[in-house]
């Protein structure tokens, strides 16, 4: 077995080891999703908390770890007599991303279910899990319906599988700790606020310390096992204080003062719903008990507010997470401390782990003091604070510049980047026919979950049973294969497999023309706004996007098709205008970037967006007559199958109707801007193979 990287030994990162700790003290905090940046310790600092947990008491043999003193009475390895047990220390499991739903929460063997009428179960990683620790790294990543099952096994205390009438309860209590970079897509606002706490992570911009990792790092993969052992001390006084606190913790006292703190600030910040609120009431508590107090002060309040409440005033992607510090305290200046006692000295105040190792330890002269836990109340190291320097902050608006003139010829010089105005509720475009990508929520497809539509033999191991099929299979058999009583005698031949019909995510590819037709300020404030508005229907239905902007003489790809719609809006914003229109170039563009991504993901169907008036001015480095080429690219597209939809972007009185010969050519429909409003009068469109004239009127005057 490997030996893990000493969490005491991980430089700064102050935030992240706290909450890590805090649930390690309170598991009823409910977890930590932990954001940031690729190469931050986040996965590195997860993996070494396992080692601070005090170890656990087992039923020997119990699959499902129940505890001897009190065994749970509805444990399939049960019933579990009274008696003493084996101690063995609290277990860390890892859930891949593409871990299916049977190891998830366990599997049900249906033949014998069936045939013997016996619950042969063969538990899954929650119960691996219980009275651990259950990591999950990239939980952006992971499908909507596994982490609605962990999410809701961490909140009741239990995992259900119900198969065909046959069902298994066990207990699943565990530590959930989950890590992502949202450059790769964003959580749910529903999943966001379902974590206890968040924490937000990046690399220092610090020199010194940056070092300081580097020789870490590098000691440790010279010499693991030497390198723990100079941290060992530290590690065994970060358990000894985790034991203690979690016996001080029912101690701990949350007067009505403090409760009136949390009540307040909850509602200050506008946060949805009460569990903000008892989120912040267990993690006030179990920082108070890490601090060896009995009493809940507004010091702990406070940090209790930074940890629990950023990540649920987000009501879309595109909101930065972050508390406003300053409101903050305003809030809790408001409930004073009745009498502020002095501040308690003595060893418990620095805190284990905050000296290094010793002088010959890779803490000596340290960045951050060593590498142990953040006392209470201490700062965040400077580098890393919001006010360094070089830090990264919330994403602004580019400032309004003159832009260069553009050559001659090129359509109108380019102009600055103009904000998007506000965006709205789309209607539903959707692909044609039945997929088998990805889960979502956009287009029809089979699915392992919907609504069955049919059977068939299973191909591999039988995940979703078909009753009445099976039945009826197995039924001309019965007098062959001597049946003699009431049992149904089944055979693996005779079962068959749901097949179902759900929604899949697809790959919404944006091209915007972003030329000189299109750079009228306020009309591109519109069109942007239809864009952001459409990012975030792709957001909500689980979908992959991708950007490409076709001015002057070619198309860029902006954003390579990504899970992360944050990026795509990021991108939209700083999109300036100007020059030719070279449409040709830009579906060609697009018909590069649909290949390879067909090669990387085959199952994932692609609808391709066009924003643009429809005007081709410019053939770029192709030649030729400009609307000529455009059309022929576009009806190449069309003749591989390729779904689209173009959005109408022309204003005025006079229309041409370019867009609408367009959409024809690539044989999808036309929308208006107007008509992409959910609440417009326009026609539905349900469907982007619907014919032209059933979804946009040419003449319509545009948003």
């Amino acid at each position: 077995m490997s030996t893990p990287y000493p969490f005491t030994a991980v430089v700064g990162q102050h935030d992240l080891r706290l909450a890590l700790l805090l649930n390690a003290v309170s598991p009823a905090v409910g977890g930590v999703l932990v954001r940031g940046e690729k190469g931050t310790a986040k996965s590195t600092a997860v993996r070494a908390l396992s080692a601070l947990l005090p170890q656990v008491d087992v039923v020997p043999g119990c699959r499902f770890s129940c505890a001897p003193a009190a065994p749970d009475p509805a444990c399939p390895d049960g019933p579990h007599e009274p008696g003493g047990g084996t101690v063995r220390p609290a277990r860390m499991v890892e859930l891949p991303v593409g871990a299916s739903e049977d190891r998830l929460v366990g599997a049900l063997d249906i033949e014998r279910a069936l045939s013997e009428g016996v619950k042969a179960f063969e538990p899954g990683l929650l119960a691996d899990a219980h009275r651990g620790i259950l990591y999950v790294d990239e939980v952006n990543l992971l499908h909507d319906h596994l982490i609605d099952l962990l999410l809701d096994a961490a909140a009741m205390g239990a995992s259900y599988v119900e198969r065909e009438g046959v069902s298994v309860r066990h207990a699943a209590r565990f530590l959930l700790v989950g890590t992502m970079n949202p450059e790769e897509g964003e959580l749910r606002p529903q999943l966001l606020d379902r974590f206890g706490l968040t924490v937000e992570v990046a690399a220092s911009r610090e020199p010194a310390q940056r070092v300081e990792v580097v020789r870490r790092r590098l000691a440790y993969e010279d010499d693991p096992a030497g390198f723990a052992g100079r941290w060992a001390d530290d590690e065994r006084e970060i358990r000894a204080r985790v034991v203690a606190a979690r016996a001080l913790l029912p101690k701990v006292v949350l007067d009505d003062t403090s409760l009136l703190r949390i009540a307040a600030t909850c509602a200050g910040f506008e946060v949805d719903g009460m569990r903000a609120d008892i989120v912040m009431a267990r993690t006030a508590t179990a920082l108070a008990a890490w601090a060896g107090r009995t009493e809940v002060r507004k010091e702990d309040v406070r940090q209790a507010a930074l940890l629990a409440l950023p990540h649920r005033r987000r009501r879309n992607p595109f909101d930065a997470p972050g508390l406003d510090e300053d409101k903050l305290d305003e809030i809790l200046d408001r409930f004073p401390d009745e009498e502020p006692e002095p501040e308690p000295e003595g060893p418990d105040d620095e805190g284990p782990g905050d000296g290094g190792p010793g002088d010959d330890g890779p803490g000596d002269g340290g960045p951050d003091g060593g590498g142990g836990v953040p006392r209470q109340g201490e700062a965040p190291d400077a580098a890393q604070g919001p006010d360094a320097p070089d830090a990264p902050g919330p994403r602004e608006a580019p400032e309004p510049s003159t832009a260069p003139a553009a050559p001659e010829g090129a359509g109108g010089p380019e102009q600055a980047p103009v904000r998007a105005a506000e965006p709205f509720r789309t209607k539903v475009l959707s692909v044609p026919g039945l997929g088998e990508g990805a889960a979502g929520r956009r287009s029809r497809a089979r699915t392992a979950h919907g609504r069955t539509t049919g059977a068939r033999r299973p191909r591999g191991q039988l995940t979703k049973l078909h009753l009445a099929a099976t039945v009826q299979a197995a039924a001309p058999h019965q007098k062959a294969r001597g049946r003699s009583g009431r049992g149904l005698v089944v055979r693996a031949d005779d079962l068959r497999q749901a097949t179902r019909e759900g929604r899949e995510g697809n790959l919404v590819l944006f091209l915007v023309d972003a030329s000189g037709s299109m750079a009228a300020r306020q009309r591109m404030s519109a069109v942007k706004g239809a864009v952001l508005s459409l990012l975030l229907d792709a957001y909500q239905r689980r979908d992959k996007v991708g950007l490409i902007t076709f001015r002057g003489s070619g198309a860029e790809l902006a954003l390579p098709p990504t899970s992360s719609v944050d990026a795509a809006a990021a991108r939209l914003e700083r999109l300036p205008t100007g020059g030719r229109t070279p449409l040709a170039a830009g579906l060609l563009k697009a018909h590069e970037v649909l290949r390879i991504e067909r090669l990387r993901d085959p199952s994932r169907r692609p609808l391709l967006v066009v924003v643009t008036d429809g005007r081709a001015t410019s053939a770029g480095a192709l030649g030729g007559d400009p609307r000529e080429l455009s059309g022929r690219s576009a009806r190449m597209l069309a003749a591989q199958g390729l779904a689209s939809v173009v959005v109408d972007c022309e204003s005025g009185p006079v229309r041409l109707g370019l867009a609408a010969a367009l959409a024809a050519d690539l044989g999808g429909p036309a929308v208006t801007l107007d008509g992409l409003r959910a609440d417009s009068l326009a026609g539905l469109v349900k469907n982007v193979r619907t014919s032209v004239t059933s979804n946009t009127t040419p003449n319509r005057r545009a948003a």
